[in-house]
């Protein structure tokens, strides 16, 4: 690769890191509390919770979109590093974390959620639903922090 294309594709790499998990950041702090509390807003319920859930179910299927592309990106680009022996230890772990927690998150916990709102309501208030949907929380900080360490290293190593 000549430096300039690989120039562009760093800066794209960084940037692209930066959306999702901006993007990621924002679903989970704005916009769920946002739905799930839209009572405060409308001066009463409207929605029922479940039908909060799957506003915010949609969301997260867009943002698994973005997570996927991320992925993919990521994958190509940490591969050229290391085969070009650019490469460090920590880069390749968050790559990793990032790789892992970001197809779990969008063809594990999202398909699965989606399944046991499609059984109905009381399936979302049953134990299965609930410790899936905290595992997803959880993995879903995971990539978060993932995405942040692989986009400080990268830019450590942009800016150097």
């Amino acid at each position: 690769m000549t430096k300039k294309i690989f120039r562009i594709a760093t800066i794209t790499y960084i940037i692209t890191l930066g959306a999702v998990l901006g993007a990621g950041l924002f679903a989970g702090i704005v916009v769920a509390p946002t739905i799930f509390h839209s009572e405060s807003l409308l001066g009463g319920e409207l929605l029922s919770n479940f039908q909060e859930g799957l506003i915010m179910t949609v969301n997260f299927q867009k943002l698994g979109f973005l997570v996927n592309f991320t992925v993919f990106f990521i994958l190509i680009y940490e591969a050229t590093k290391w085969k070009a022996f650019e490469s460090d230890r920590w880069t390749l772990i968050s790559a990793f974390l990032v790789i892992a927690t970001g197809l779990l998150f969008t063809s594990y916990y999202i398909p699965d959620i989606i399944e046991m709102q499609l059984a109905g309501e009381a399936m979302t208030q049953s134990d299965a639903f609930l410790n899936t949907h905290k595992g997803s929380e959880i993995n879903f900080k995971i990539f978060a922090f993932a995405t942040l360490a692989l986009l400080i290293l990268n830019l450590k190593k942009a800016l150097r």
